[in-house]
């Protein structure tokens, strides 16, 4: 039985202003916007190249605006992903690796793992919420 994870739910406080730093700013395809009353309105967002979508709404989730936590997008060069996102305007965090990578145990050291290994680099950005992002490198591949 395969088990496929399609949607989180992303607490915010403003729909608008969250929808508007999604589509803008994080790059994420705006799938649905659908609210057929003054009590409920989902927004579905999809990151590019993701099977799984974030929904942002009004009666969705009980849960606090800004409680999401380390939510990871995993990317293919964090070097560029962290370019393209600042170059948008989002705030991004400095870039980090595991260290030791070989026997990690919890330790950073700044800057893209040396040897680009897989889930090794790092790096965040915060929504307008402050519900907070990861991203981390898998499948990098440098260009010839």
């Amino acid at each position: 039985m395969d088990y496929s994870l399609e949607v989180v739910m992303v607490p915010v406080t403003d729909v608008d202003r969250s929808l508007a730093f999604y589509t803008e700013q994080a790059g994420f395809s705006l799938d649905v916007d659908y609210a057929p009353s003054d009590g409920f309105r989902v927004v579905q967002l999809t990151p590019p190249g993701s099977a799984c979508s974030v929904q942002i709404g009004v009666g969705l989730t009980d849960a606090v605006p800004g409680s999401l936590r380390n939510l990871h997008l995993v990317v293919g060069d964090v070097e560029r992903a962290r370019r393209e996102l600042a170059e948008r305007g989002v705030a991004v965090g400095e870039p980090r690796h595991k260290s030791p990578t070989d026997d990690w145990q919890g330790g950073f050291r700044p800057g893209t793992d040396p040897e680009r290994r897989d889930y090794a680099s790092f790096f965040d950005f915060a929504d307008p919420d402050d519900n907070t992002w990861v991203v981390q490198e898998r499948g990098f591949r440098p260009v010839m």
